[in-house]
């Protein structure tokens, strides 16, 4: 075909110039108007499934009350099956101490009991707690190891099993630990209560805060070190638990709750004078896997303990509170771990042999989710159950919109065991990805336009 006029020097080249830029801004709206179709489209449709899924509760509510009432009820009847069976069992343990529980660390899971809710004087086996906010302390960088408390007259005033800190002597940190760990000492527990919080005072809104964060629904605390006064009581289940939470995220107590013996060094203006420290856990020098941790007795109290020990991945805390003798608290405690170790075995998973697949995400700045188990799985088997059992489904989205921050679930690992639901531990976008705006389809057109 043959052209009527001739066209300008390079308006060939401009024309396919504006031809491609037309090209990219249909390309950019394609994107965005197909991004916000899907917006559109997934409102509806969750719109439509609300009212689907409203209309099918409405029908089946009934139904679904009765299969809960029955799984609620099988689920009861399970733990109940498996707690008779360790009562019965441990029934032989014979324990004459007024209180006494037996646990284990990682699952929590109660292997015995006798009146592990009567509330009584815990005595020093208060100072679990007290050691508990130190190392908080330390582990959130509040305070220092090497940091120089200087002890005051009320700290220094404090009676009973103490080590004789004088007004205004100092000691680090460290060597405080020790005085409260191997010596159950009474001034030095008030002194770093001061020296964290202020004041003793302060210090103890601290304990019952921590309590009430731990469960411990039977326990009120009034001072630091577990003196005799009114309204001081916790029970053997509540000193269990703050005993798994000290052991179990401050394993290095260990390293001061074990040590059978140790000095100090008092500086004074009288000048320097060396102090015998001697642990007052006896178990230390007997028990296989002793981890701690700590002994009370007050003449209400009468004798109290709570004992640790760690074994093939187990890590049993037995409490005994007003045992009528010292000796009865070291044997009964060594009793009900014994017990716990001869009839116990652990199921771990920690799921490292989790193929991580990426996820498809829908309107993302990113095609694809990365993701992680957000935590192992422990389950306390007693005698007569074989671990192997234990069976655990996979289940995970397949797919996810944006925006999507780390940590929201999305999927879960169930374990189970002769069709039981034992437990289930979340699995989590290890990542944060932003849902597309129109710049972002505007760069994705742009790559497809240059291509």
């Amino acid at each position: 075909m043959k052209l009527f006029f001739n066209l300008p020097p390079g308006a060939g080249k401009r024309s396919k110039l504006y031809t491609r830029l037309i090209c990219f801004v249909l390309i950019t709206v394609i994107l965005f108007s197909y991004g916000q179709g899907l917006n559109t489209y997934a409102e509806t449709s969750k719109d439509t499934q609300k009212n689907q899924e409203a209309q099918s509760n409405q029908d089946t509510e009934s139904n679904k009350d009765t299969e809960n009432n029955q799984e609620q009820q099988s689920d009861q009847n399970t733990q109940n099956n498996q707690n008779t069976t360790a009562t019965a069992d441990a029934a032989a343990l014979d324990i004459s101490s007024e209180s006494a529980v037996l646990i284990e660390g990682s699952t929590g899971t109660i292997i015995y009991e006798k009146n592990k809710d009567q509330k009584r004087n815990p005595a020093s086996i208060t100072k679990i707690m007290t050691l508990l906010l130190i190392f908080e302390a330390l582990a959130s960088g509040k305070i220092k190891l090497e940091d120089q408390v200087s002890v005051s007259e009320y700290a220094a005033s404090m009676g009973g099993s103490q080590v004789y800190l004088e007004p205004f002597e100092t000691q680090d940190v460290n060597t405080l630990i020790k005085c409260i760990s191997i010596a159950s000492a009474n001034d030095a527990s008030v002194a770093m209560a001061e020296y964290i919080a202020g004041s003793e005072e302060s210090f103890v809104n601290m304990m019952n805060a921590k309590a009430k964060e731990l469960g411990m629904n039977n326990t009120n605390f009034v001072n630091s070190c577990g003196l005799d006064v009114d309204n001081h009581y916790s029970t053997a289940y509540d000193v269990a638990l703050m005993s798994r939470e000290l052991i179990t995220k401050y394993p290095q107590i260990s390293e001061y709750s074990t040590v059978w013996m140790d000095t100090i060094t008092h500086t004074t203006k009288k000048g320097q004078s060396e102090f015998g420290l001697t642990n007052t856990n006896k178990l230390i020098k007997s028990y296989n896997g002793i981890t701690g941790l700590k002994t009370g007795s007050t003449s209400l109290a009468k004798y109290c303990f709570s004992a640790t020990a760690k074994r093939d991945g187990m890590d049993m805390i037995a409490v005994v509170m007003a045992a009528p003798e010292t000796k009865v608290r070291f044997r009964e405690a060594a009793k009900m771990m014994d017990y716990g170790f001869a009839n116990c075995s652990i199921y771990s998973d920690e799921n490292t042999d989790l193929a991580v697949t990426p996820i498809p995400v829908k309107k993302g700045v990113a095609d694809t989710l990365n993701y992680r188990v957000n935590d192992k799985f422990s389950y306390l088997c007693l005698k007569g159950t074989n671990p192997a059992d234990i069976t655990k489904t996979v289940t995970i989205n397949e797919s996810v919109s944006a925006p999507v921050k780390e940590n929201d679930k999305v999927g879960e690992v169930t374990y189970q065991l002769g069709g039981k639901t034992l437990g289930k531990v979340d699995i989590v976008a290890a990542e944060n990805i932003a849902e597309a705006k129109f710049k972002d389809y505007f760069k994705a057109a742009f790559k497809k336009l240059l291509l």
